[in-house]
């Protein structure tokens, strides 16, 4: 039996320029042009200051490990256990929640302030993730 497919993004107005940024290989990110706040997750409006004057910029692509849990319960389709299900605080301020790779997924590899980068997998022609991988150098 084929195991069952990971659970797809459904990109919706608000988000399709993230979803479009990640299939070009970038992060794409949303900053307040009144506040200069920069955040995530991506909508119409600054969360700090309720403008509805935002624009969307392309990230660094860099962070460090935040916090993070290691599921070793096959509880989720399309994932094969032990997984790191991550908390990643991007360079620029905002935090994503994401999934760390090329990584042991152990405490031992998994160390918090960890440098990261931005690593893409492309599900389909239409979705890629944005996931993240101890950085290089």
């Amino acid at each position: 039996m084929a195991e069952a497919a990971r659970a797809r993004p459904k990109p919706t107005p608000e988000t399709q320029h993230f979803w479009d940024g990640t299939k070009a290989g970038e992060l794409r990110l949303q900053r307040c042009d009144a506040c200069a706040n920069v955040y995530f997750p991506p909508r119409p409006f600054c969360p700090s200051c309720a403008s509805r004057k935002v624009s969307t910029f392309k990230a660094s692509g860099r962070g460090t490990l935040y916090s993070y849990v290691i599921n070793h319960r096959p509880a989720a389709p399309g994932f094969t256990p032990p997984y790191a299900i991550a908390v990643v605080e991007l360079e620029e301020g905002p935090r994503l929640m994401s999934n760390i790779v090329d990584c042991a997924q152990t405490p031992e590899a998994l160390v918090l302030d960890m440098k990261l980068e931005v690593a893409f997998e492309k599900l389909d022609d239409q979705i890629t993730l944005a996931q993240f991988r101890p950085a290089k150098g």
